[in-house]
Parts: structure tokens; C-alpha cells; sequence
């Protein structure tokens, strides 16, 4: 069983509270908001309830190692503004410095440094955990993004605490994604695109039995068409995965599952310019960069009967224009089944394709994760959740 947080007596507690920043920034400049605005239900109900929180984030790869560009100072700036409070940033996670900072009683809202400047979080280090978990009465996981890492933060310091919980969006994730692999209500679709079949492949044996249809699109659609015998011109295609698309396209079709690839394409030169529609096989000297306007009425015929939708991976190469259109259109059509529809947006680039298609309001779930997400869907432990279980 996992506690929510809305089930703790947070009175004069300090809490630390996980989550995911692990956001895009550029130059100082935070480029894509959707993970801090998912936190931000389970600050405030903690800042309604508790005496302080203590926030903690990784951000970047800095290797163990102290990094200015992966400091955490503009997510601060973010959060007060979104907060409409104060919100001081620690130099660093742990140590009498951040003990300090903490004790202090006009302090609410702390926001820990990178826990990633330390090489002890990734390895998961027992003396790192505890010394995490002495800033604190009550640990909240808020990070779902990050719950498939053994990390201390994530699985190492829960043990040190009596109190534990799944934030808001945790808890949402879980619910949302849960229902998927136990409940979905049919007919469910999923549409799987992005560039690799190797990274779909967990997913689609999972799901196989659960969906009555599966839309392929993006650069792992052209591994399937390969694998039927199609000319792909220079396509994005894995060789070494052909034989592998070609049983999992005969496991859906035992399955009664209907499988439905690309009939057309939006395809671009070497240099992935002149775009020009072609149906069927692509030319030697092109390649496949977004569906084609048949292929998307046909997906959107498949999602228009649907109830409920999972999308896993842009279907075209949505940050190059023209090639955002298949995805887009699909975006649109998911909206125009809101609410009647359910449907759920799963990774970091098919949520950037929905939002740059406006209808993000009308989607019932973007989820925060990536690998966690498609971990979880292939049916996976992940430490973070395992760790949040109680056993009495």
C-alpha cells in the first residue's frame, strides 16, 4: 500500500519533498514548464498544511561534479514566481550549511541544489541517503520522472523515514497509468511512433493483448514496412530489428489486433527539405519524415471510434516544419473526443507535439514521465514506487 500525502498529519513537520526538474534550459532560460506546473498542486498543499518544505531535484548529467550550467537557480526563480513567495536556494543538498539554512524559521520554501552535484546520489550511497533524510520529518515523492532510478533520493532515504508518500502528480500517474494495463475501456488504441523500435519493444508485448488497435508512425514505422517487404528509400530503419518487427506484426495479427502502418508519406530529401507526399513505397532518394494526409484520416478514424487512446512518440519529425503536421492533426482529433475520450500522452517529445498543438487543456493526462513511464507500461518495478510501499 502507498500512503498519499493528503493522508499525513504534515502539522509542524518539515517535509522534503522529490521531485522531477529535470527540465529544459537554455542559456539560464527554462524552454518547457509542464513538469515544475505538475508539482505545484503538491507544494501548495504541503505549504497549506506543513511547517516547510525542503525541495529536491536532479537536473542534467553533471557526473557527480559541481556544473553552473546544471545549477537549479532558474527552476528557483520559476517557483517564486509561480509560488508568489519567497523560495531560497541552498548551495548545496546536504551538509551544516543546509542544516543551517533549515533551521532557520523564516524559511518555508528551500529549494535543495542539484543532488546530482554529488556522485553518491546516483550510486544510490546509504550515508548520502540518511544524510538527506536528517533535513526532514516527512519524505514526499513527487517524481515519477525519475521513479524507475535506484537513486538515493528516490529509493535510499524513504527507509529512514516513519512518514512517506506519493505526491498529487505521482499518485495521478499511477492512477492514469495503471488503468491502462488493468482496465482500459474499450476499444483501446495506442499510437507508438519516435525513432526506434528497440525502445518500443517492452511496450508493445505488454500492450498486445490489451488493445484492440495499434497505429505505428515515425521513424520506427519504416523497421514495420521493411519488415513487410516495402521500399523505404533512406528511411530511418533499425536492419537489425526487421525480423523481430515482422514477429511482433504476426503476434498482433494472432492476437486480433489491427495493426495499422503509414499507406503514405510526407518525405523530405538527404538534406530533409522539398517535402512532397508519396504513397506506398518511398523513392531511393528519399525518406519518410511524417505521415501522409490518407494516413492520417486513417489513424484518426481508428481514434475517433476509440475510448481510450495511450500515444507513446511523435509520428513525423514534429520539430522540423512541414513534418509537425501528422502529429499535430492527430493532437487535434484526440481534443475533439475530450471529454467522452481518455487519453493519455506519454514522453517529453509527444507532449511538446500536443502542446504545440494548443489542445494540451483538452487531453486528459500528459504524463511527467519518460522511462519511467514506458518502464511502467511494460510492466516493470520501479524502485521509487517499491519504496514508497509500506508493509504493515
Amino acid at each position: 500500500m502507498i500512503r498519499k500525502v493528503e493522508d499525513l498529519d504534515l502539522r509542524d513537520k518539515t517535509v522534503f519533498l522529490r521531485v522531477d526538474f529535470n527540465i529544459p534550459i537554455e542559456q539560464g532560460r527554462i524552454t518547457e514548464t509542464h513538469r515544475i506546473e505538475s508539482a505545484l498542486p503538491t507544494i501548495r498543499l504541503i505549504l497549506d498544511r506543513a511547517k516547510r518544505v525542503v525541495i529536491a531535484s536532479h537536473l542534467g548529467r553533471p557526473d557527480g561534479k559541481v556544473v553552473p550550467k546544471y545549477s537549479l537557480r532558474p527552476v528557483r526563480d520559476h517557483l517564486e514566481q509561480s509560488l508568489k513567495q519567497p523560495v531560497l536556494l541552498a548551495p548545496d543538498c546536504i551538509g551544516p550549511e543546509v542544516q543551517r539554512i533549515i533551521q532557520d524559521p523564516s524559511h518555508r520554501v528551500i529549494l535543495l541544489e542539484n543532488l546530482r552535484f554529488h556522485k553518491e546520489e546516483e550510486r544510490n550511497e546509504t550515508a548520502f541517503s540518511e544524510a538527506l533524510a536528517s533535513l526532514a520529518d516527512v519524505y514526499v515523492d513527487d517524481a515519477f520522472g525519475a521513479a524507475h532510478r535506484a537513486h538515493a533520493s528516490i529509493s535510499g532515504m524513504a527507509r529512514f523515514f516513519r512518514q512517506k508518500a506519493a505526491g498529487l502528480l505521482l499518485h495521478k500517474e499511477l492512477d492514469h497509468l495503471s488503468r491502462l494495463l488493468s482496465t482500459p475501456e474499450k476499444p483501446f488504441v495506442t499510437i507508438l511512433g519516435g525513432a526506434k523500435v528497440s525502445d518500443k519493444i517492452g511496450i508493445i508485448k505488454n500492450l498486445l493483448p490489451k488493445v484492440n488497435a495499434l497505429l505505428i508512425g515515425g521513424g520506427m514505422a519504416y523497421t514495420f514496412l521493411k519488415a513487410k517487404g516495402m521500399d523505404i528509400g533512406k528511411s530511418l530503419v533499425e536492419i537489425d530489428k526487421v525480423s523481430l518487427a515482422r514477429e511482433l506484426l504476426a503476434q498482433a495479427t494472432e492476437q486480433g489486433v489491427s495493426t495499422v502502418l503509414p499507406a503514405d508519406h510526407v518525405t523530405g530529401d538527404s538534406e530533409r527539405k522539398n517535402p512532397t507526399v508519396c504513397m506506398g513505397n518511398i523513392p531511393a532518394d528519399r525518406m519518410g519524415l511524417d505521415i501522409g494526409p490518407q494516413t492520417v484520416a486513417q489513424f484518426s478514424q481508428e481514434l475517433k471510434q476509440a475510448r481510450m487512446v495511450l500515444w507513446n512518440g511523435p509520428v513525423g519529425l514534429f520539430e522540423l516544419e512541414p513534418y509537425s503536421k501528422g502529429s499535430q492533426a492527430l493532437a487535434q482529433t484526440l481534443a475533439a473526443g475530450y471529454p467522452d475520450l481518455v487519453s493519455v500522452i506519454a514522453g517529453g517529445d509527444t507532449v511538446a507535439a500536443v502542446t504545440a498543438a494548443g489542445v494540451a487543456a483538452r487531453i486528459t493526462h500528459l504524463s511527467t514521465g519518460g522511462g519511467a513511464t514506458l518502464e511502467f507500461l511494460e510492466g516493470k518495478e520501479l524502485p521509487g514506487i517499491k519504496a514508497l510501499e509500506e508493509t504493515s
